[in-house]
């Protein structure tokens, strides 16, 4: 019951759901976070796109510039000295065969894993735990290297990490409610710039389909395109 009074308040005070200047989509979605927790911000991202060729898979890492406000566990794979420098670097974890036996025990209480190189030879047998969770270490993501260091720091800070899912759709949380309206803004203009940087050749017709911004509880407004187009290029 409650939550039909939320969203039938939400639609009351939003007569419009489309077509909506970027800067207005980020006011109404803010204004309707009323959880009693701190919503995630969330974009959704339509692409013109088939995920189904290897040409067209859109995928990228992101660093947005205020941070996504959520609180990122952090595992590195490294041994002996690595393991230390990304303990104070930030990370939450950092060793080899403690975690190794964790996740093949079922812990997957992480959110990122970063591994050295030397590590992914030994690690691929949990491939088929960590893959299906996106967790695998991946030298295009960055979260493969042997600056453990800076790649915690950068997680840590709001690197984000994507790719198109079955329907061409890339969604990610750029923010929490409780970041101001210009720093979702700044957030969603540097993920939109990033999407439209790695547009592939093979992708034909529009293709920014529709931009949809949520949080957590809340419904989704469409952004016109040409609104945000128009400050990233």
């Amino acid at each position: 019951m409650k939550t039909t009074k939320r969203i039938t308040k939400m639609l009351e005070t939003a007569s419009q759901r489309r077509d909506l200047n970027y800067q207005e989509a980020v006011k109404i979605c803010k204004a309707n976070a009323t959880a009693k927790f701190d919503e995630t911000v969330e974009v959704a991202v339509n692409l013109g796109v088939d995920p189904r060729h290897a040409d067209q898979i859109v995928r990228g890492v992101v660093s947005l510039p205020n941070g996504t406000g959520k609180e990122v566990r952090v595992l590195v794979f490294a041994m002996e000295e690595k393991a230390k420098e990304a303990l104070a670097a930030g990370a939450d974890y950092a060793g080899f065969e403690e975690y190794v036996t964790k996740i093949t025990e079922g812990w997957t209480d992480i959110d990122v894993i970063i591994a050295t190189p030397d590590m992914m030879a030994k690690i691929s047998r949990l491939g088929k735990v960590l893959g299906p969770r996106g967790l695998m270490p991946n030298p295009k993501s960055g979260t493969v290297t042997n600056d453990v260091a800076q790649a915690v720091k950068e997680v840590k800070a709001g690197k984000i990490d994507f790719r198109t899912e079955k329907k061409g759709i890339v969604h990610v949380g750029i923010g929490k409610a409780s970041f101001t309206e210009t720093q979702i803004e700044e957030n969603l203009i540097e993920f939109i710039k990033k999407i439209v940087s790695l547009k592939p050749s093979a992708s034909k017709g529009t293709y920014l389909k529709k931009i949809t911004l949520s949080s957590t509880m809340g419904l989704g407004y469409e952004i016109d395109r040409n609104s945000i187009m128009a400050v990233i290029v």
